[in-house]
Order: structure tokens, then sequence, then C-alpha cells
């Protein structure tokens, strides 16, 4: 065995030089790490629309309760629940004999009242010249006048008893105030109604014109506040642009809107302040009740825009690789507002006009590579990141 140790010494020192020889040898094949190629944008100001939706509810911009004056049954009902109806249109009849009763008696009064008047009058005449010829005292004549007034002061107050129960009678008939849309109608033929009843016969609701409410939050409220131009709140209301209804089924109302009624206060419950916008309604399409979203639309020019897939987020932070000098790239901060499509970001600030962000690939990089940069048009960036 001792023989043999010579031979298995120089028999290991010879297999580690020749690992040794093939690692370098391996190293000198490989050579430099290659420099991979990536898709780049070269930053240059775009113009993009920016919008906003907040959930609204709709309401006519006339909403009127149609109550009876008067206490009687349902006689008739003119009109079925949706129907559109115009100002003074018959709506329901309610039963009220007892006003027929009243006007007839009004009517007999103010016959009474007359037949007193004509012969108060013709005493009047008859002791006229009687006085003139000195054959009666001129008292006389005078209490035939005072008795004249008095006639014909309950001649003028029959009159307006008729006026009275002919206007109750009209009460019975009721008539739409406003044209609109027919709400619910409760109350059938035969229903007992009172003026003091919970429930209206049913709503008339004016849609010729129709407010959406919407909300905002205190915090999108300072925004509002604060970028948008003019010195009061309404002010800044009559500067902002025309607004758009996102119908329920995510349809965009054709007509476009403004916002002109905000109100100021911040509610403490929901933190929100409320606003109004009016939208015309010519086809009647829109109905008190519905709900919808108020559109906002903000137009912005001389922006950066980049593809949200060129960014990426690390502890509650946004970067996007740049490429910096000899190529080598470095994560740069930015801050960005995202876009209606859902597919970019509109940059706030970490981004220069002109600079090359890289697009695709960003997982892969870190601060100091070197890459082979390719750059590519928007409308090729942004048809990569359609497809």
């Amino acid at each position: 065995m001792r023989n043999n140790l010579p031979f298995l010494a120089a028999g290991l020192l010879a297999l580690s030089l020749a690992a040794c020889g093939g690692k370098k040898k391996d190293a000198a094949q490989k050579g430099p790490p290659k420099i991979q190629t990536y898709p780049v944008l070269r930053l240059r100001p775009d113009t993009v629309t920016l919008f906003q939706d907040y959930p609204a509810t709709i309401q006519g911009k006339q909403n009127v309760e149609i109550r009876p004056k008067v206490d009687g049954y349902v006689e008739a009902i003119y009109v079925d629940e949706g129907a559109n109806v115009l100002k003074g249109q018959k709506l329901f009849k309610i039963s009220a004999p007892q006003y027929e009763q009243e006007v007839r008696t009004a009517r007999a009064g103010i016959k009474t009242a007359q037949a007193d008047v004509d012969a108060a009058e013709m005493t009047v005449r008859k002791v006229s010249p009687l006085v003139a010829r000195g054959i009666i005292s001129k008292y006389e004549l005078e209490g035939a006048q005072y008795t004249l007034e008095s006639k014909q002061a309950a001649l003028a107050q029959a009159r307006a008893t008729l006026a009275n129960a002919l206007t109750n009678l009209g009460y019975t008939v009721i008539t739409s105030p406003v044209d609109g849309v027919v709400g619910t109608i409760p109350n059938k033929i035969g229903a007992l109604v009172s003026s003091t009843s919970a429930d209206p016969l049913t709503t008339v609701s004016g849609t010729a014109d129709v407010y959406a409410y919407f909300s905002l939050s205190e915090k999108a409220l300072l925004n509002f506040v604060q970028r948008r131009p003019g010195a009061t709140l309404q002010d800044k209301l009559a500067n902002l642009p025309n607004v758009r209804l996102v119908l329920a089924n995510g349809a965009v109302y054709q007509y476009p809107g403004r916002v002109k009624t905000a109100i100021g206060s911040v509610d403490t419950e929901t933190g929100a302040s409320t606003f109004r916008a009016t939208f015309p309604n010519p086809n009647g399409l829109l109905r008190s009740g519905g709900s919808g979203a108020v559109r906002t639309v903000q137009p912005m020019r001389n922006v950066l825009v980049i593809p949200q897939s060129a960014t990426y987020e690390l502890q509650g932070k946004r970067f996007a690789y740049v490429v910096g000098r000899d190529t080598a790239v470095y994560a740069a901060p930015i801050t960005v507002t995202p876009t209606p499509d859902g597919q970019s970001f509109v940059v706030d600030a970490g981004l220069k006009p002109g600079e090359e962000v890289v697009l695709q690939g960003a997982a892969s990089l870190k601060d100091g590579t070197k890459i082979k940069p390719v750059v590519q048009s928007a409308a090729k960036a942004k048809a990569d990141v359609k497809g």
C-alpha cells in the first residue's frame, strides 16, 4: 500500500488540474453576459380625456303628489299608471253629492236675494217722487235706500256662496297640474278618500327635464374646489364642462347635462356632499326613481401617458424603469392617475418628456442592468397592450 501512495497522489493532482482547466475553458467559451433587448417608449406630451362616474338617482324636475281636496268616493279614473299626461288633463272623479246640493242651494239663494234686491229697488223708486213732492219725509227714502244696500249685500254674499260651492264641486274632478308621467294609483274605483288620507291618489312627475343627484366624497369635493377655476362654488360649477349620464344598462345618454346646484355642506353621516345635474328629457326615456351614473369629463393636454404594464408597485409606491446613461436602467418612483380604459396611466410626477421607459419585462430588471432598447411608437405600444 505504501508503494501505491505516490501513484494515487499523482492521479488526484491530474484530475484536479483537468477540472480547473475545464472550468477556465467553459468560462472562456461563455464570455461576457449577453445584453438583452427590451421595447421602450420615448415619452412625448399627449392629450387624453379622463372621466369619473358617480352613482346617481334620477328624479323628475316636478314630482307632484295628487291629493283630493274634498271627501268622497273615487267615481272614475281617467288615466292608467305610467301614462303621459298633459297639464289640465283629467285624472280622477270624486263622487261627492253634497257639493252638488250646495251648488243647487246657493243658486236658489241667489234667486231669493235677487228678488229681495228687486223689491227694495221698487220701494226706492216708489218713495223717491213722494219725497220730492214733500208728501213723505226724506227719512223714508233713506230707509228704503239702506234696505236696498242691505239686500244688494245679501245678493253679493249669495253669489260668493255659489262661487265657493262651485269651487268645491270643481274639486271633485282632479286634473294634472303639470305635464308628466303618472305614478302608481293605490286607490281604485269605489275607494273612500279625503284630504287627510295618508297616501296620495297618485304622483305626476314632470320629466321634460330631470334631475340626477350624485355625491362627492369630502376628498373629491376638496380636489374639485382646488382644481376648478372660479371664486365661489357656483362660479366653479358654471365653468364645469357638460356632464354625461350613464344609464342602468351601461349606455351613455345622448343628451349632455349641466351641474348647476351643489349642497356645500358635507353630510356628517356619509361624509359626502350632494350635487345635482339637470338633463333634458324630450323623449321621456328617463323616468323618476331611476338610477344611473353621472360622468364628469376632464380633458388633459400636454401630459405624459404610459401603459400600466410598464409600471410595477412596491411597498405602496409605483415605479417605472427608465433608460439612463450607457443604456443602464434605473427605477424611477412615479405618481399616476388611471385612464378610463384601465390600460394606461397619466403621469402626474416622476417622468419627463424625452425619457425612455421600459415597456415589458420590468420584473426581470434591476437598477444598473444594461439593455438594448428598441423604441416603439405610442400607437404600437397601445396596440400591444390591447392585444
